[in-house]
């Protein structure tokens, strides 16, 4: 019966891969949906068969539905990956979390209805689908975490596996199937009151999983007249970036908050950022300095040329500002014709001559229309010595800004 079992096994596990394998190479003629959608529709048959089916073999008692078909899926996404992408990878990966969120929160409304018997003979088990539905969830929640984890394992042996994609293949399949059987039979255990014997069979049987798949997936390699895969040339934290939407994240932050003039961050930033920033130097024992920068007559330059040319000389002396403050220091409009600047780890000193280097090179760079030079006034102030909250900097630099002001413009104040 076990040896029976074993060839059924290893049957399935064919079938599954010529299947799969067959519709991400048409994936360009039939469109990357039908594959996603074919990986989505097992989960359930999956999940099932890991829950209340399962075999004898030679070496332990095994489910189909996780040795076979979840690791076979794992690997399908691995495979998907290297044909295309973090970015193509990561639909599936979030569309199957998402869609059994959505049937476990189905699943508790259904519990609430008042079922009648219609067909004879059956009757509705909804404890049953609610028990499927949280171990639903709870495999694609692993499976999230497996599929990041094999891509970037796969990565990161490829750094020292260059020429053997089986190979990477395989022991990524080893690791992540491992830790993947930990945690789904902690579930089992804690739902089903599986046996231990039900950890180590579907171990072994997870093993030989990869062995199988690994070697189908050379094969098919070998068929694609593909020897060995490349290795990505990007860092693994932006692989990781792709794959958690981190990229659009960081997209979406860099384009909000900016204002829609100058394209320097907005008040609103600054007063996200700041704080942050502020409170990260003094941790670590370092300097902060603020600056407020105020065009001097600005609206003489709106009355006398008009909105237009105003606008340009913000333009401008916003240009002129990023060629000479450093790499790390962030500018944001605070209001009209005021920005403020934030220098990390800057001391008082060079603080002080950075600001003078900045309101040089707005003196000798930005023009009005007429050909007059536009200036500005700063007013400088720096954490320990000027405070130690955001709102403390601000007004001893806006205190600092009004002196300059007053001392006749175009000048520094610390």
């Amino acid at each position: 019966m076990g040896i029976e079992n074993l060839i059924l096994l290893l049957a399935e596990a064919g079938f599954y891969f010529v299947f799969m394998v067959g519709l991400l190479h048409l994936r360009h003629q039939l469109g990357i949906g039908v594959f996603v959608a074919a990986l989505g529709v097992m989960h359930f048959l999956e999940t099932y068969l890991a829950a209340v089916f399962y075999v004898e073999l030679p070496f332990g008692v095994i489910s189909p539905g996780s040795s076979i078909l979840f690791s076979g899926k794992l690997m399908m996404i691995l495979l998907l990956y290297v044909k295309e992408d973090a970015a193509v990878v990561r639909a599936p990966i979030y569309g199957l979390l998402a869609g059994n969120f959505l049937t476990v929160g189905l699943g508790l409304f259904l519990q609430h209805h008042k079922t009648i018997g219609v067909v004879p003979g059956r009757v509705a088990d909804l404890a049953f689908i609610d028990e499927m539905g949280w171990l639903m969830l709870w495999g694609t929640m692993l499976l999230y975490v497996d599929s990041l984890a094999i891509i970037l394992l796969y990565e990161r042996l490829g750094r020292r596996f260059k020429q053997s994609t089986t190979l990477r293949f395989f022991v990524a399949g080893v690791a992540v199937l491992t830790f993947d059987q930990l945690g789904f039979f902690a579930a089992l255990h804690l739902l089903n009151g599986a046996p231990v014997q039900v950890f180590w069979g579907g171990w072994i049987a997870k093993m030989l999983a990869a062995v199988i798949y690994a070697v189908l997936i050379a094969a098919y390699l070998s068929y694609s007249r593909i020897t060995a895969l490349p290795v990505s040339a990007r860092p693994i934290a932006d692989i990781f970036n792709d794959l958690t939407f981190r990229e659009r994240y960081e997209d979406l932050l860099d384009r909000s908050g900016r204002d829609a003039l100058t394209g320097v961050f907005d008040r609103s930033r600054l007063e996200f950022e700041a704080p942050r920033a502020l409170s990260a130097m003094l941790a670590a024992g370092k300097p902060m300095a603020l600056m407020i920068i105020d065009v001097d007559r600005f609206k003489s330059v709106n009355d006398r040329f008009g909105h237009l040319a105003g606008d340009q000389v913000l333009k401008d002396i916003v240009g002129c500002t990023g060629r000479v403050l450093g790499a790390d220091d962030r500018i944001f409009r605070f209001g009209g014709e005021e920005f403020v600047v934030i220098c990390e780890d800057l001391s008082p000193a060079a603080a002080r001559e950075r600001a003078e280097a900045l309101r040089k090179a707005v003196e000798d760079e930005v023009r009005q229309p007429d050909g007059r030079p536009v200036t500005v006034s700063i007013g400088l102030a720096n954490s320990f010595a000027d405070g130690t909250t955001l709102n403390a900097l601000i007004s001893t630099a806006d205190a600092r800004l009004y002196a300059a002001k007053n001392a006749g413009r175009n000048r520094v104040e610390s």
